[in-house]
């Protein structure tokens, strides 16, 4: 498995919009965010800290069906 980058929840939203996500909403500094796919509906929720912890991030990534490697792409 590649090592993900460190990256703030700001950083981690844009990249997961430019991947076709959606912020759905916000409630204090969580953010869900979705995407519409054929399949159904993808969702995750993006904690807005200056910096993500790495298992925070990639269980946000699982929930979402992004890999890491398409997240750092989308970086």
């Amino acid at each position: 498995m590649p090592k993900l980058p460190l990256v703030s929840g700001a950083k981690a939203v844009k990249a997961l919009q430019r991947l076709g996500f959606f912020v759905d909403r916000q409630r204090g500094s969580h953010v869900v965010m979705k995407k519409i796919t054929p399949e159904g509906e993808r969702g995750c929720v993006i904690p807005m800290h200056k910096e993500l912890a790495l298992g925070t991030l990639r269980s946000a990534l699982k929930m979402a069906g992004v890999s890491p490697e398409e997240f750092s792409d989308a970086l």
